[in-house]
């Protein structure tokens, strides 16, 4: 009969057990830290889908008085800010350049829209609050317009390549959360990313005077702050712009409670009207 070397050797059957088991501990993944479980850091980004449209209603109570920011493609008026008539999701304007290149984007995908035929006016009245050539029927062919789905996205494309990207790329460059990237996107869609003295640039090189962002070694919050102070400056120089309650009682709102990936729920004020993310 064969014995087997664990029948002789009872040493050898607990030692062969002990084997068995480490290797299938070494074969079975180990829990994860709460730090390796963490959702990755792009999730966190403004980009993530569900962090932009935060963004987007955020902006949209600001600009619109409305969370329902996809309401506001056909959104037109002239708020007297001496930019001429400002329009669409993010405020495009007829005097600053950006309704011009929306609108020649929208011509270039539908050729002979109904705002097509404006182009030469909107070339002309573009850095002035002129309405020539645009009065008496451009607010109402906006509106029109808005009904279409390939003019929805022109406005969407415009936003992303002019406003949502730059902000993304400069926000990520300085080591900011989703907050602070939600800070540069605003004030470059109010602001613009020009060179003058209440542009984003500008406003930027005023906070970085008095703090340093996360890749230069400064901490966060205390950034955030120097940048938030910069934009309230630059909002009080115009008029039409300076009711700071979008960065006061919404942004700052957000930062004083910690809230750097900008997580729902969020509870803020503009303009003294209340609002509610879930």
């Amino acid at each position: 009969m064969y014995t087997s070397r664990a029948a002789e050797d009872p040493t050898a059957a607990s030692r062969r057990t002990v084997l068995a088991l480490l290797a299938a501990l070494a074969a079975t993944p180990l829990i994860a830290s709460p730090a390796a479980v963490a959702a990755p850091r792009a999730t966190r980004d403004l980009d993530n889908p569900a962090k932009k449209e935060i963004a987007m209603k955020l902006v949209s109570s600001a600009e619109n008085s409305s969370l329902d920011w996809k309401a506001q493609y056909q959104y037109i008026e002239d708020i007297g800010d001496g930019r001429g008539y400002t329009a669409g999701i993010v405020g495009f304007c007829s005097g600053t350049g950006d309704m011009l290149d929306l609108v020649q984007l929208y011509a270039d995908r539908r050729p002979g829209n109904v705002l097509a035929r404006y182009l030469p006016a909107l070339r002309a009245v573009n850095g002035t609050d002129s309405h020539a050539g645009l009065d008496p029927d451009f607010p109402e062919d906006w509106r029109e317009a808005a009904r279409d789905t390939a003019f929805q996205r022109a406005q969407n494309d415009e936003r992303d390549r002019v406003y949502f990207d730059p902000a993304l790329r400069r926000a990520k460059a300085d080591g900011l959360r989703t907050l602070g990237q939600f800070t540069y996107f605003d004030a470059i869609v109010m602001h613009g990313d020009g060179d003058d003295a209440t542009s984003f640039r500008a406003i930027r090189r005023r906070a970085l005077n008095k703090a340093k962002p996360p890749t230069q070694g400064g901490d966060e919050t205390t950034y955030l702050h120097a940048f938030l102070d910069a934009r309230v400056w630059a909002m009080k120089q115009e008029e039409a712009h300076s009711d700071t309650s979008r960065v006061d009682t919404a942004q700052r709102v957000f930062l004083r409670k910690g809230n750097l990936d900008l997580d729902p729920p969020l509870d803020w004020k503009v303009y003294g009207d209340s609002y509610h993310i879930d």
